[in-house]
């Protein structure tokens, strides 16, 4: 059932907000482990938060592609007594569906302070970005040949995210003429976001001849098309917004939340590549906290591609179905355009945490702490996950200044 406001506590003092944000350095961050980084950044969130670490009854833990965090972090932590502990996985759309889930157990009265935690560390030194992640779980030469269906597709060439989004966005391209230039936009756009991001892990500009000189890497992708891969941990503390008001940072507060899964995975069905999940979650959320796409001043959709920003645009309706490659390609989403997109150089960009990057770049620009790239107005912000090959979808509206 989809959540709507009636179904959410009546007292305002008892809704949902982000108190606490702790980010880790970022990048090729080598000989710390998953579960060290998780620590970590659990532990600055809650001293972002002002809250002791034993105030903390809620933990949520989710997994990168190296593994390695889990239930146990509730002991690396020392936590006592927990009210909710639980692993979650989607992919993408996680960090959406465990602020969801945080959020939903605050305003119940399951627990008061929950801790939300992905990280992930599958850079080596030595070994190349797209063969530390292929190695920790996309397939690569350390990994077990696939069976069945699997198996066929990977004969076929087709094996790992990046040529299952690459057909998706061959079909987009088919469909409504989206060019390798409209691509190239939102590369380009988010490199200009990323240089007023110290976090980020490449902030010198690039062009659209950058775009194009770049190596393949499943047509229509080149390398600069593709997010980039990271070692690092964020997490975030969410409790009710009476006790955030009075702690360290003004309360981010959750407005709406929402999930969509379409279970279409490797199926045969006319919206691959051309509808997502996001055209249902997106309105679901944006309905549940009272408000419309007009309100909406910052946007952080999830960039594991190029691709992924264009056609998420369509689906939240910031332009018409089709004529995202057009919209990016006249600059709205760089900086100085009409919409303040992927503030912080998102993955492609930034850095690769998942969901956890548009929503810790969501909470710094709902703040006022983005710093050169902050956007202004900043008070109402869309976060968006996408997990799997658009197979799952979480849609956050956080807000400032009112619950």
């Amino acid at each position: 059932m989809t959540p709507s406001n009636a179904q959410r506590t009546t007292n305002p003092s008892r809704r949902a907000a982000i108190a606490g944000l702790g980010l880790t350095d970022m990048g090729p961050v080598y000989g710390r482990s998953s579960a060290s980084l998780a620590e970590e950044a659990v532990r600055r969130a809650a001293a972002d938060a002002g809250l002791r670490l034993s105030e903390v009854d809620g933990l949520i833990v989710s997994n990168g592609v190296s593994g390695g965090v889990g239930l146990g972090l509730q002991r690396d932590l020392g936590l006592l007594d927990l009210r909710l502990l639980c692993e979650m996985q989607g992919f993408g759309s996680t960090a959406g569906s465990m602020v969801q889930y945080a959020s939903m157990a605050v305003e119940s009265g399951a627990a008061e302070v929950v801790a939300c935690v992905f990280a992930d560390a599958p850079l080596r030194p030595g070994r190349t970005a797209q063969d530390a992640y292929s190695r920790g779980g996309g397939g690569g030469r350390d990994a077990s040949p696939p069976a069945g269906w699997g198996g066929l597709l990977a004969a076929a060439g087709v094996r790992g995210p990046n040529t299952m989004y690459a057909l998706a966005a061959r079909r987009h391209m088919e469909r409504f003429g989206t060019t390798t230039e409209d691509l190239a936009a939102v590369a380009v756009a988010q490199r200009a976001w990323a240089a007023g991001n110290p976090l980020a892990q490449y902030r010198d500009p690039i062009t659209v001849e950058d775009h194009h000189a770049s190596r393949w890497i499943a047509e229509p992708f080149r390398k600069l098309d593709c997010c980039l891969v990271s070692n690092g941990g964020v997490a975030v503390i969410v409790t009710s917004a009476e006790r955030a008001a009075a702690l360290a940072h003004p309360p981010v507060h959750v407005l709406g939340w929402a999930q969509c899964h379409p279970g279409l995975s490797l199926d045969r069905n006319p919206d691959f590549g051309i509808v997502t999940g996001a055209a249902r979650s997106g309105p679901a959320a944006l309905s549940m906290a009272g408000v419309g796409l007009a309100d909406v001043e910052v946007v952080e959709l999830y960039d594991c591609y190029t691709f992924t920003v264009l056609v998420s645009l369509e689906d939240y309706g910031f332009c018409a179905k089709g004529e995202g490659g057009a919209f990016v390609s006249s600059g709205a989403t760089a900086p100085g355009g009409s919409l303040k997109l992927n503030t912080g150089g998102g993955q492609l960009s930034a850095y690769y945490m998942w969901g956890m990057t548009p929503l810790s770049e969501a909470v710094i620009q709902v703040r006022g702490e983005g710093g050169d790239r902050q956007a202004h107005p900043h008070d109402l912000a869309l976060v968006s996950g996408n997990g799997g090959v658009l197979d799952h979808h979480a849609t956050l509206v956080l807000a400032s200044g009112r619950p």
